[in-house]
């Protein structure tokens, strides 16, 4: 399972590629987990009925976890690892926990997550079933392509 984070999602949403035609690979497979942090966000940035009832759309048609907890272990976490002082927030910190407790993938076009996520990766003790993985576009001429 892939997490995407809102970066992914608001270039799929405005039709760019690489993103946009892999993203919509892995929806049709339902290999994109649903986070709710992530849906939170794209709600917040709807600028119509249309765009709202779009993601609504993708919302219920994608796989979801159980996800109580997730906000205090989220918090624990950015606050065990500092990670607040490296410019990741809760939500980023929320994504962090539910691809630690899932073993899903993140994929991110933000450089603060990605860090973070490399970081979290080798940490002694770290709240995880499998390790961390970071998925970005898997085309080399992107500006945002660093292998995980």
């Amino acid at each position: 399972m892939t997490i995407a984070d809102t970066s992914v999602w608001v270039e799929f949403l405005r039709n760019k590629e690489p993103v946009h035609s892999r993203l919509k690979q892995l929806l049709e497979r339902g290999e994109v987990l649903g986070v709710e942090c992530v849906f939170g966000e794209l709600f917040s940035g709807a600028r119509s009925a249309r765009e709202s009832a779009l993601l609504e759309s993708y919302w219920n048609s994608m796989p979801k976890m159980e996800e109580a907890g997730i906000w205090i272990d989220a918090g624990k976490l950015n606050a065990s690892r500092h990670l607040h002082a490296r410019s990741v927030g809760l939500i980023d910190a929320a994504i962090l926990t539910v691809a630690s407790r899932t073993g899903a993938i993140i994929w991110t076009l933000d450089r603060q997550l990605r860090d973070a996520a490399k970081r979290q990766e080798n940490q002694p003790g770290a709240l995880r079933s499998t390790s961390l993985n970071i998925l970005l576009p898997t085309v080399p001429r992107c500006p945002w392509y660093f292998p995980a």
